[in-house]
């Protein structure tokens, strides 16, 4: 049955998710690789080079893996990094709304890949993403990492519960 076609190996959409996920990995490692040096004291090029760093392991690990185990480890590691988010949030001030803050930097990154699927299907790429492109060299405006991260909820917003 269709459990049984599993356990050959990863499904055709499972593959492509996961070579999808390694294609936008790269190509965000490499936009942050070319960014311009900042003052490793600023909190925004510390984040970035957390955030990279967290990526790179994860593209790695997830084709590192054995060819049945692509799609598998691509999608424990969105847990893996959810848990440590909350244990993390788990010591923030609780003026500073850790749920609030967490919960939109998830949004973001989520908006971040579906931004990055949409544009590869803009510009008019099969949807057979198991190759390489040699799109991924341009620079998308929505990746300059000079923004705020700390979306302005150090604890002075102005919402009231």
């Amino acid at each position: 049955m269709c459990g049984e076609i599993e356990e050959d190996g990863p499904s055709d959409v499972e593959q492509r998710l996961h070579d999808r996920f390694i294609n936008h990995a790269r190509n965000l490692l490499a936009q942050y690789a070319k960014a311009p040096e900042k003052d490793p004291g600023d909190l925004n090029a510390y984040m970035d080079k957390l955030f990279s760093d967290g990526l790179s392991r994860a593209a790695r690990d997830a084709d590192g893996a054995p060819d049945a185990q692509h799609y598998e480890r691509l999608a424990s590691q969105p847990l893996v990094f959810a848990r440590l988010a909350g244990f993390l949030a788990a010591h923030m001030s609780l003026a500073e709304d850790p749920l609030r803050r967490v919960i939109e930097a998830l949004m973001l990154g989520y908006a971040e890949g579906e931004q990055m699927t949409m544009e590869d299907h803009e510009h008019g790429h099969s949807h057979d993403h198991s190759h390489d492109h040699d799109h991924h060299d341009h620079d998308h405006d929505h990746h300059d990492h000079d923004h705020d991260h700390s979306h302005g909820h150090g604890g002075k917003h102005g919402h009231r519960h």
